[in-house]
Formats: C-alpha cells, structure tokens, sequence
C-alpha cells in the first residue's frame, strides 16, 4: 500500500511540476507578445511622428510657392493696362461668340450647338480686351496654383513612402 502512495505522490508531484512549467512557458509566452506589441505600437509611433513632419513640411512648402505664384499673378494682372492700353480696348471688339466659348472652356461644359436662325455671335459683348487679358491671366494663375499643388502632393506621397519604408 506505502508503494501505491509512493506511485500515486510521485504522480502528484510529476503533474505539480508538469503544471507550474506549463503556467510558466504561458507567462513568457505573454511577456513575449506583449513586448512584440509594446515594439509594433512603438514603430508605429515613430513613423507616425515621421509622417507628420513630413506632411507639415510639404503643407509649409505648398503654402509658401502659391504665396509666390499668387503674388506674380496678381503683379501680371496689375500690369494689363501698360501692355493692352485703352487704345487698344477701343480698337478690338470682343465678339459674343468668344466670351460664350471662353466661358463654356473654362466650365468644362461642351458647347452648345450654334444657333442656325443668324449670327449672334457675332454681335458685340462690350467686353473690354483688357478684361479678357485679367480673365486669362486669373485663370493661369490658378492653372499654376493646381500644378504647384499637385507637385507637392506628388512629392508627399513619395516622402511618405520613405517614410514608412524607414526602419
């Protein structure tokens, strides 16, 4: 009988110790991941970080070029009376038919179709050449403004894949 609880203790004694290896490999295996995710979280961080002074720096660039590509626009559309005179404005007529097309060109519409009972796009708009010549520098300017922005975007896309290629 002293053998059978001898057998039986030493069963006990084996389960014991199977049980505290199995707590304790469960234990590791937790600090293990847990400090694989304090990492992940912490790259995460640092790239966030990254991406942010990157985007900040991008924005400050952005703002900084339409800044300048606004001023030269303006000083262009300020400078129309020196290079279209009001000589000039009386001397040219701007026919209807060239507004209504400007107009539809910049709108992104198509044009409609011409009106077959006579020519009245040919009539007079009583808009100034120095008019048009402002319209058409405004519209470059943001023509320009557009460029400059998707240039910068183009350029934070690239520095964020840097960015979240880096170790």
């Amino acid at each position: 009988m002293s053998r059978i609880y001898g057998v039986a203790a030493a069963l006990l004694v084996g389960v014991l110790l199977f049980g505290l290896g199995w707590m304790a490999r469960g234990d590791h295996v937790q600090a293990q991941a847990a400090q694989e995710q304090s990492d992940r979280l912490a790259k995460a961080f640092a790239q966030g970080q990254a991406l942010g002074v990157v985007r900040d720096r991008v924005v400050t660039q952005y703002v900084d070029r339409v800044q300048v590509v606004e001023k030269k626009g303006a000083t262009i559309i300020k400078e129309v009376p020196v290079y279209v005179s009001a000589k000039a404005d009386a001397a040219c007529t701007v026919n209807a038919g060239f507004v209504r097309l400007h107009d539809y060109a910049a709108s992104g519409q198509p044009l409609p179709a011409p009106d077959p009972a006579g020519d009245a796009d040919a009539a007079p708009s009583g808009i100034a050449l120095s008019t048009v010549a402002e319209t058409v520098a405004g519209n470059y300017t943001s023509c320009q403004q557009n460029a400059e922005q998707l240039t910068q975007l183009q350029a934070l896309l690239l520095q964020y894949q840097g960015a979240a290629k880096a170790p």
